[in-house]
């Protein structure tokens, strides 16, 4: 574990969406607005199964994951490091820490926590090796 600077951790913690970036096979970067939960330099990213961005990781599990920043582009802070593939992780309803930060927008889109476990079954984790921020 290394030393996140505290601005930068309050924002992991309280940012409700990033962005994360995969690569396809054919070099082309792929970013995905996506929900996450920071669990020590973890990011736990739930998703749908058959999508791009899983395929991109198991070409290649080096990814970026970016913050919005504030409204004038600063504050931007980029987080880089290594992703892998849970395909049978406990589910986000059973996270409790996933649960208590996503729980409001769960039901704001209409979906039940245990319905949006199922549509979003795999855990993308991933390892910030690197981070580069707004005083770095």
């Amino acid at each position: 574990m290394f030393d996140i600077r505290p601005e930068v951790s309050q924002e992991l913690d309280n940012e409700l969406v990033g962005w994360l970036t995969t690569v396809s096979p054919t070099g082309q970067p792929q970013s995905s607005v996506v929900w996450f939960l920071r669990v020590g330099d973890d990011l736990l990213i739930y998703s749908q199964a058959k999508v791009k961005k899983l395929d991109n990781i198991a070409g290649n599990p080096k990814v970026a994951f970016n913050l919005r920043g504030d409204p004038e582009g600063d504050r931007i802070a980029t987080f880089e490091g290594t992703a892998t593939i849970d395909r049978s992780p406990t589910p986000a309803h059973e996270v409790p820490a996933y649960l208590a930060k996503y729980e409001g927008e769960i039901r704001r889109l209409g979906w039940t926590p245990p319905g949006f476990a199922s549509d979003y079954p795999i855990l993308v984790r991933l390892v910030i090796e690197r981070i580069r921020s707004w005083e770095d």
